[in-house]
């Protein structure tokens, strides 16, 4: 027979954190870039097919922003730097 260890016993590692919940990036519409070039980025950048490039920058156009990717932070990351270098307006959230 065991005795489990009191509660001062226990050890608890201080690096341990919350699972990362998922994150997303969103593309935010702009009166800069053309309709085609948003579409044209979407499929460079995230391989999208067409049908999903153009869906996502309609969402952009007519709704004023869509979510474009989700996934842990350090990816929407460097997905986000990455649509600011092509000139779109993005950023990234916790998804809610």
């Amino acid at each position: 027979m065991s005795i489990a260890p009191a509660e001062a016993d226990l050890v608890v590692p201080e690096d341990v954190t919350e699972a990362d919940v998922p994150w997303i990036t969103l593309v935010w519409n702009d009166p800069v870039n053309l309709m085609s070039y948003v579409t044209y980025v979407f499929e460079t950048h995230f391989g999208y097919p067409r049908a999903k490039a153009e869906r996502l920058m309609l969402d952009v156009h007519e709704k004023g922003r869509a979510v474009v990717s989700h996934g842990p932070r350090e990816k929407m990351e460097i997905d986000t730097e990455a649509l600011q270098g092509y000139g779109l307006w993005a950023t990234f959230q916790k998804d809610i």
